[in-house]
């Protein structure tokens, strides 16, 4: 496992790519943890009112190296199951 820090997911940071992630709310830190093609996005907010998924924008907006506006939550806007599309 690795921990995704600032620009680790550039790679996939591809114009109009669909990332599938696993999101786990009220974790005790925040973290990003890509293994083998799997996206885990661990934030430390609670999932009501959209915290979460906003957090989880911003988190992976920020590993992939692109702008939080940069993604589209595209489903699983009440999920653990999410697909961002990058603009």
């Amino acid at each position: 496992m690795s921990k995704a820090a600032r620009g680790a997911l550039a790679h996939l940071a591809v114009s109009g790519a669909e990332l599938a992630v696993r999101v786990t709310p009220k974790a005790s830190r925040a973290r990003i943890v890509a293994d083998e093609g799997e996206i885990r996005v661990y934030v430390t907010e609670a999932p009501e009112d959209g915290k979460a998924t906003e957090a989880v924008r911003k988190a992976l907006a920020k590993a992939l190296g692109v702008a939080p506006s940069e993604l589209e939550l595209t489903s699983g806007a009440t999920s653990r199951d999410k697909r961002f599309r990058l603009r």
